[in-house]
């Protein structure tokens, strides 16, 4: 589905005047309004080709109709919400669940829709049709070398298709683990990785890179073989300079100190991007921001912090993507909901008093540092992300505009109410 600009000019019309007296009282306080926007603008998340889809639990899965079937279908439906929030201008590709056919054809119609491909996702938590060795204890940490190959071949496959498309970077998430004592030789499964990683890495095209990601437990329940950031840094810099930590922000043990944890990767050169979501209890995969808006905005005080002090660009330094799949929502407004969460999070951390905060922590004064953090995130930013959407050519309220179009209806006319989503 192309989104006719008209229909975005015709809401933005409707909503203008309301919103220039929210921009206007807020950005009157605001110093340097014009570098923010220009920073929000730059800002993108990419989408998940997954995540297009209605997501389920181990006790069912109940898909959403007009679901995207086709990779060409997953392309159309960022594109319009990268034309929705000018926000969300690549797509992120899981193989084999969406192997390119015609890269180059693929290509075209990503470019028509104004978006790139960001970083590609291998899969080797999963048997596919054919396989010949089974993943079932494990894949790049496997006992068997066989299997290990097999996995290697396939992260050298995803490469390859990554190549065709102009993406730079391929994100490896190990399910590798154990669930009993005893199952597994810990020194031997890490040996084992990184000994599959280092094939991995060889094939790396020189402007690439590999992000390791780690998770605390699941599929696995005593062990996970890359269950932390230490692990995950350790095989980073054991592979080289190309090779990253991922962060995932629902892959940690409950009340874990992310932004300490991105804060310390970022000052040893190793943190390479993120994986948004947030989470209750573990990897729940709820909408960015849902449930602690507060963390998000400490891990991008952290993150512009660390980045501001090695000279990186916020835009283009690091890996920005969603990783969710949701359950219950309509997965493109869940997408809209947790790219505007983000952004406000990133923006309130633009807001705060760097100075002043510099100077408090040298004093010890615990209660300016608090308030003046606390400031930047009661402050309500939306304005000016709407701003941002606004000279960008987007909507200023994606999901009103969603909602007031009954775009999922028309979605469902164009694919009929039985399309399903290929991926989890």
């Amino acid at each position: 589905m192309i989104l006719d600009k008209k229909i975005i000019d015709q809401h933005n019309n409707q909503l203008k005047d309301k919103h220039k007296r929210s921009f206007d009282y807020v950005s009157a306080d605001v110093p340097q309004v014009g570098e923010i926007l220009n920073k929000l603008q730059n800002f993108q998340i990419a989408i998940p080709s997954w995540a297009l889809g209605t997501g389920g639990t181990r006790f069912g899965r109940f898909s959403g109709a007009g679901e995207p079937g086709t990779l060409e279908q997953k392309l159309e439906d960022v594109g319009l919400l990268h034309a929705l929030n000018k926000s969300s201008g690549a797509i992120s590709l899981h193989i084999p669940w969406d192997i390119p056919s015609d890269a180059e054809k693929i290509k075209a119609l990503a470019s028509s829709l104004e978006i790139g491909f960001d970083a590609v996702n291998s899969n080797t938590f999963q048997d596919q049709a054919g396989q010949v060795h089974s993943y079932k204890f494990g894949s790049l940490h496997h006992v068997d070398p066989k299997v290990r190959q097999q996995a290697v071949d396939h992260n050298i496959e995803v490469i390859n298709y990554g190549k065709a498309l102009g993406s730079k970077a391929l994100t490896v998430w190990l399910a590798d683990g154990s669930s009993f004592p005893g199952q597994l030789n810990f020194r031997e499964a890490f040996q084992n990785t990184l000994s599959s990683l280092q094939e991995i890495y060889k094939h790396l095209p020189e402007d690439w890179k590999l992000f390791v990601e780690y998770k605390a437990f699941e599929p696995y329940f005593y062990s996970m073989t890359i269950g932390d950031w230490g692990q995950s840094l350790l095989l980073a810099n054991k592979l080289g300079p190309k090779a990253y930590t991922l962060v995932d922000l629902g892959h940690h043990l409950p009340n874990a100190n992310i932004e300490q944890i991105v804060s310390l990767l970022l000052m040893e050169g190793k943190l390479g991007g993120f994986h948004f979501n947030d989470s209750k209890y573990a990897d729940d995969d709820l909408t960015a921001g849902s449930i602690k808006p507060y963390q998000l905005f400490l891990i991008f005080n952290e993150l512009i912090d660390g980045m501001d002090v090695k000279g990186i660009d916020h835009a283009s330094g690091l890996g920005w993507m969603i990783d969710a799949s949701h359950n219950l929502k309509d997965p493109l407004i869940d997408l809209l909901q947790s790219v505007e969460a983000i952004k406000i999070a990133y923006a309130q951390a633009l807001l705060v008093d760097r100075e002043a905060l510099k100077q408090a922590q040298q004093a010890n004064d615990i209660v300016k540092a608090q308030e003046i953090l606390q400031d930047a995130f009661r402050t309500d930013v939306r304005p000016l992300v709407a701003e941002a959407r606004l000279r960008s050519g987007a909507a200023l309220n994606p999901v009103q505009l969603f909602d007031e179009e009954n775009l999922r209806n028309k979605l469902i006319e164009e694919r009929g109410v039985n399309s399903v989503a290929t991926g989890l």
